[in-house]
C-alpha cells in the first residue's frame, strides 16, 4: 500500500508513522531551504524525495510511539516574555551538574513566590543564583527541571522581544507553551538544597573588574594549565589583580590587572573553568567579587543587578 504526503503542496493525504528524527533532521539539514520535499509511505518504510534525491527510511507503526500522559490540572500557570526566560537560563545553566549521584543536582530549580521567579543551579562546587519578575501573583512553588529539559528549552526560547511562552506546573509535570509548540517534561524528584545558606552574606573586601578584561586573562593564563589540573591563583592587593597558573613543565604565566579594590591582599585559588563561564554568561561591563579570604567562598555579582549571584568555592593550588 501507498500513501503520498506533499510538504510544501496544496493538498496532501494524510497518515501516520514514526521514523527515527535525527536522520530525518540530517537530511533536511543538507537541503536547500524553498526544496519540496515529498513523502511516501510504503508499508513498514518511508520514502522521502526531494529534486533529484531518494531516501527509505524504516519506520514504526504511530501508534506504537510512547506518548506522556499530560497531567490532569496544573498549580501553577504563568507567561514571560521568552527573551527574558532565555537570559536567566543562560545565566545558570552552566552551573548544572552532569552524571551526579545526587539526581537533584542534574537540573535545574525553578521558584515561584509572588511576583518573583528564582533560577537556581548548582553542582556543589558552584551556585549561580537569578531571578526575574513575573506579572502575576504566584503560589510559592519549586520544581526541578531535568537538565535535558533546560538544554532542549534554551534551544526553543527566541530572542524576539513580543514572544511569550507559558510554564505549568503539575505535581510531576512541567508544560511550555511557545506559540504553536507545546513541550511536556517530567520533573526531578528530590529536595534542592537550601541555596540561601550558600550565598555569602557579610564578606568584608570587595573588588570591581572589568568583565571582559578578567575573562580574556583568565583564558590567557589557562593555556598554561594541564587537561587534569585547571587551578588558577588570584592575587588581590589594593588596585591590582595578579592572575598566575603553572604546569608541570615548570612553565607559568603571570598576568596583571587594574582593578578597583582596597581591601587586604588575599591569594584564593579557583577553577578557571567556573571562572571563565560564569563571567561568559554574562554581558555587563563590570563584575564585582566579594570575598573573605584564601579559604572562603567568593561571592560575583553585577553591580547594580540584585538579580544575579554566582558563588564558587576555592581550591587549593
Amino acid at each position: 500500500m501507498k500513501r503520498q504526503a506533499e510538504l510544501g503542496g496544496d493538498e496532501a493525504d494524510q497518515f501516520s508513522t514514526t521514523i527515527a528524527a535525527r536522520k530525518l533532521q540530517d537530511i533536511l539539514r543538507t537541503l536547500p531551504a524553498e526544496q519540496v520535499v515529498s513523502l511516501e509511505q510504503q508499508d513498514k518504510k518511508l520514502v522521502f524525495k526531494a529534486g533529484k534525491s531518494r531516501f527509505t527510511l524504516q519506520s514504526l507503526p504511530a501508534q506504537d510511539f510512547p506518548l506522556l500522559q499530560e497531567a490532569s490540572e496544573y498549580s501553577t500557570v504563568f507567561s514571560l516574555a521568552q527573551k527574558e526566560l532565555k537570559k536567566v537560563l543562560h545565566q545558570v545553566a552552566f552551573s548544572m551538574a552532569v552524571q551526579d549521584i545526587r539526581h537533584y543536582l542534574n537540573g535545574l530549580l525553578l521558584q515561584t513566590n509572588g511576583s518573583k521567579l528564582t533560577i537556581v543551579a548548582t553542582d556543589g562546587h558552584r551556585l549561580a543564583y537569578a531571578e526575574t519578575q513575573v506579572a502575576q501573583d504566584l503560589p510559592k512553588q519549586e520544581v526541578i527541571l531535568p537538565r535535558k529539559t533546560v538544554l532542549e528549552l534554551l534551544r526553543l526560547l527566541s530572542d524576539d522581544e513580543e514572544a511569550q511562552i507559558e510554564l505549568a506546573f503539575a505535581g510531576n509535570q512541567v508544560r511550555f507553551r511557545l506559540g504553536n509548540l507545546e513541550f511536556i517534561s517530567k520533573l526531578v524528584e528530590g529536595k534542592f538544597p537550601d541555596y540561601n545558606r550558600v550565598i555569602p552574606q557579610n564578606h568584608q573586601h570587595q573588588a570591581m573588574i572589568s568583565r571582559t578584561a578578567l575573562q580574556a586573562s583568565l583564558q590567557r593564563t589557562a593555556i598554561m594549565m594541564s587537561d587534569k589540573f585547571k587551578g588558577v591563583r588570584l592575587n588581590f592587593e589594593p588596585g591590582l589583580l595578579r592572575v598566575s597558573a603553572s604546569n608541570n613543565e615548570q612553565e607559568e604565566a603571570v598576568d596583571e590587572l587594574d582593578i578597583d579594590y582596597n581591601g587586604a591582599a588575599i591569594e584564593i585559588g579557583f577553577n578557571v573553568s567556573y571562572l571563565i563561564e560564569a563571567l561568559g554568561n554574562q554581558n555587563q561591563d563590570t563584575v564585582r567579587i566579594d570575598l573573605q579570604d584564601g579559604n572562603s567562598s567568593a561571592l560575583l555579582s553585577i553591580p547594580g543587578v540584585d538579580g544575579f549571584k554566582y558563588v564558587v568555592m576555592p581550591m587549593r593550588i
